[in-house]
């Protein structure tokens, strides 16, 4: 299993309906498989996740955040890592809006 306890991360793409850019910072922190992050930055002004990694270091995770509106967002996402020749771990992100349009998008964050 893939160990992201003390991981940061940063999007460095993103659908035009996220809120996430290379601006927004995430700070992972794991226990056993449940993973959980604080992120700020860019559009958002604060954002939590909760998820549960399994063996093959999959994600599946839901977040919540308010924006630079003011607005309180949600949603769900499940992610699937690759480690990359330098070793750092990026992330290609499948997730919705369980609030607002409730729209589909997808990303990649990056280990910084």
């Amino acid at each position: 299993m893939i160990n992201y306890h003390n991981k940061s991360f940063s999007a460095i793409a993103n659908s035009e309906n996220g809120e996430t850019s290379s601006e927004t910072v995430f700070h992972y922190k794991q226990m056993d498989n449940i993973l959980m992050a604080h992120y700020t930055g860019g559009k958002i002004i604060s954002g939590q996740l909760i998820g549960i990694v399994n063996e093959h270091g999959e994600i599946d995770m839901r977040y919540h955040q308010v924006n630079t509106e003011g607005k309180l967002m949600t949603g769900m996402c499940k992610s699937k890592p690759e480690i990359l020749s330098n070793g750092k771990i990026r992330l290609y992100e499948e997730w919705q809006w369980t609030s607002g349009d409730l729209s589909c998008g997808h990303s990649i964050i990056e280990e910084l």
